[in-house]
């Protein structure tokens, strides 16, 4: 007899794995979680997990106790006997901490690799990690995916007469090439410099904006600062609209209300992490197909590579 798929999820990524499991053709599992009066929490699996694939769903953006709750989840399954663990973690928190850029700092990436290995993960599957190279801090398969999946088609059937892809930093070039090679478009790049962290003092355009429907590409949209400033900046050198594409909407501060006062005609983003208010311009596509067809290629064996020919 084979052994069976289960699919539970965290508490703050519940929303996305009931999307998941309904696209998988099942059940989300019972987690219960219990909550201690000092905020102490202990989850533990109500239905019989032995010998099964379980794939616990849970995004590890801030508080700490998601990552925290993971973990313990983890742990819980590899007690309760469970066959393969996958952690599938649509945003992988800390990402942006993948290296030392300064003297005496954490590499809170690597560190949070060691505790879920640690914890007992026998793989993991993500969608657009900040840094490329954190698949090698993991001594296990990582099935890194991709959102142009999701984003290349709707950005077709938008159908803009003059599309070009822009990249907010020169960090994203590799990104927005990829966009404009799928769209047989062209890409621009926006060169900025920081005063500090989270703060942009100087941006510049490299490439022609003139007359075009530019759509700025980044993996993450956090205070907001660089992309809305990107976005003036296109408008400013004559774009005809901007918009702007982000998978993971953290959307710290003022952010949402830097969008709702910038050009942008939208922004679309995906369900990674729940937005914290609407806005008008704020446009969420669900990932939740696609992270269903991923487990189900993962759990028959298939190759996961093909459902990103964009």
């Amino acid at each position: 007899m084979s052994n069976q798929v289960s699919i539970v999820a965290g508490r703050e990524t519940r929303y996305l794995a009931e999307k998941i499991a309904a696209a998988f053709g099942q059940q989300l599992g019972n987690v219960r979680l219990q909550q201690f009066s000092d905020g102490e929490f202990q989850p533990s699996f109500e239905d019989n997990i032995r010998g099964n694939d379980l794939f616990i769903v849970q995004s590890t953006f801030p508080p700490a106790d998601n990552l925290l709750e993971l973990l313990m989840m983890i742990d819980a399954a590899k007690r309760a006997s469970a066959r393969n663990i996958v952690a599938v973690m649509p945003y992988f928190g800390f990402a942006r901490q993948d290296r030392k850029d300064k003297p005496r700092v954490s590499i809170a990436a690597k560190m949070i690799s060691n505790l879920l290995l640690a914890a007992g993960v026998t793989r993991i599957i993500t969608l657009d990690l900040h840094a490329d190279q954190i698949q090698g801090f993991f001594d296990i398969p990582v099935d890194h995916i991709f959102a142009s999946s999701i984003f290349a088609p709707f950005l077709k059937d938008l159908n803009l007469p003059n599309i070009t892809m822009a990249s907010p930093d020169t960090g994203g070039t590799k990104r927005a090439a990829a966009y404009a090679k799928a769209l047989n478009t062209d890409f621009i790049i926006c060169y900025k410099q920081r005063s500090k962290p989270n703060v942009v003092a100087e941006m510049h355009i490299v490439g022609d904006v003139k007359g075009k429907d530019v759509v700025l590409v980044d993996d993450i949209i956090d205070t907001g600062g660089t992309i809305t400033k990107a976005a003036h900046l296109m408008m400013e050198n004559g774009a005809k609209s901007v918009r702007a594409i982000a998978t993971h909407p953290i959307l710290s501060g003022d952010a949402i209300k830097k969008i709702k006062e910038s050009p942008f005609e939208k922004v679309y983003v995906t369900d990674t992490i729940p937005l914290k208010q609407k806005c008008d311009k704020i446009e969420v596509l669900s990932t939740g197909n696609l992270f269903a067809e991923v487990i189900r290629r993962v759990r028959n064996n298939k190759s996961i590579s093909s459902i990103f020919d964009i």
